[in-house]
């Protein structure tokens, strides 16, 4: 379950150490814990940023950083966002 195949052909896959839920949980856990409800932050602040350095989810890779977002979208926790100097998202 945690192997997903990124072409029709099989020829390259992605090896998850966590599913996109799962990364998207520990991020909303993160947000919830500190108060960061109805905040937006830039994938950069998320995924870099000094105030999730000791976070699990810190440094992640940007494509699953955006399926982890893209799963508490679904889950209305979450709406990703165009902002002038690129993605963000704002929770809610």
């Amino acid at each position: 379950g945690n192997l997903e195949w990124l072409d029709k052909n099989k020829t390259s896959f992605l090896i998850m150490w966590r599913r996109p839920e799962e990364w998207g949980k520990l991020i909303y856990q993160w947000v919830s814990k500190n108060g960061l409800t109805n905040s937006v932050f830039t994938l950069y602040e998320l995924a870099s940023g000094d105030d999730t350095e000791n976070e699990e989810f810190h440094d992640l890779d940007e494509t699953m950083l955006l399926r982890a977002l893209q799963a508490l979208q679904q889950e209305h926790k979450a709406e990703i966002i165009t902002l002038d100097d690129g993605r963000g998202v704002k929770f809610f």
